[in-house]
């Protein structure tokens, strides 16, 4: 039997972590030594441009690719998992930014898709539209008719139905790759208060993106990728906005090409100029703590 001492220590560790992690496809370095936790009740964001390792990562995370180097645990125990088939058994659980609908099928047939509910040798049709409109509201999502084909929704609808089921079918921590991408501002910000209802049920999330407008209001930690390597670290007590911008901007590039551009003269050297304003509005000039400092 499990003892109380060794639940509170499950209880303890992080749902999912990585440390010095790195994926190498032959010569070509996809991602090296990178560390992660996500604890439950909790949002961790990834931020990167593209080409910076957030796709090697989340394969990693998910189950598709184990990494080269380093080390993968889910609640303290080493994990090797061989498809995301096994990452889903143990509660990982990945909405992808195509989310994996078929847009002429209704919601709750959508919802319960490759997970349908049998009564006897028949679909348990009545069960599955009330277990799908009830998990919606408990999510606040609040859709007039499950019938409606999912083509319907808005793209921010769509996604938090992706959530909601994930969440049904006891996801634990959920990776969320570029949910607010496609989307406008009121959209995403209906995503984004759905990726808090999912912290706030006290799963782990992993919210993808490139925007740290959207990562800084939902965010308590930050992971932050540039060419598959981590280039910082931070809890949110660590880091401001304007550094979590000035970082993803890449500050030591932007400085460079100010330089460059000035040292042209001419046209090029006000472009410089006006260049190193939004450098400075970035915050690029005030770089945050050393990650994992206090």
């Amino acid at each position: 039997m499990t003892t109380t001492a060794e639940n509170q220590k499950k209880a303890a560790e992080p749902l999912v972590r990585l440390t010095d992690a790195g994926k190498n496809y032959g010569s070509i370095i996809a991602l090296a030594d990178v560390s992660l936790e996500v604890s439950g009740g909790e949002v961790t964001c990834v931020l990167g441009d593209n080409g910076a390792g957030k796709s090697t990562l989340i394969k990693i995370i998910a189950g598709l690719h184990g990494p080269s180097t380093g080390t993968y645990e889910v609640e303290g125990a080493p994990v090797h998992f061989s498809s995301p088939r096994d990452a889903l058994d143990r509660g990982i659980a990945t909405v992808y930014q195509d989310l994996a609908v078929v847009p002429l099928m209704p919601v709750w047939r959508n919802f319960f898709l490759g997970n349908e509910k049998r009564k006897g040798p028949r679909m348990d049709i009545a069960f599955m539209k009330k277990t799908c409109k009830q998990e919606l509201l408990d999510m606040g999502i609040d859709l007039r008719d499950v019938d409606q084909p999912i083509g319907t929704l808005s793209g921010g609808e769509r996604q938090c139905v992706a959530i909601a089921r994930a969440v049904h079918f006891g996801a634990k921590v959920l990776i969320l790759d570029e949910p607010t991408a496609a989307l406008g501002v009121k959209q995403a910000g209906v995503v984004l208060k759905y990726i808090i209802q999912a912290r706030e049920r006290g799963l782990g999330v992993i919210f993808i993106t490139h925007n740290p407008h959207h990562a800084y209001p939902v965010g308590d930690r930050f992971l932050l990728l540039n060419r598959g390597k981590s280039i910082g670290y931070y809890a949110k007590e660590q880091v401001t906005l304007d550094e979590l911008t000035g970082l993803m901007a890449g500050g030591s590039e932007l400085a460079q090409l100010s330089n460059e551009l000035e040292s042209a003269g001419g046209a090029a050297a006000e472009a410089a100029q006006e260049l190193e304003v939004d450098v400075t509005e970035l915050g690029i000039s005030r770089q945050p703590p050393t990650p994992g400092s206090s």
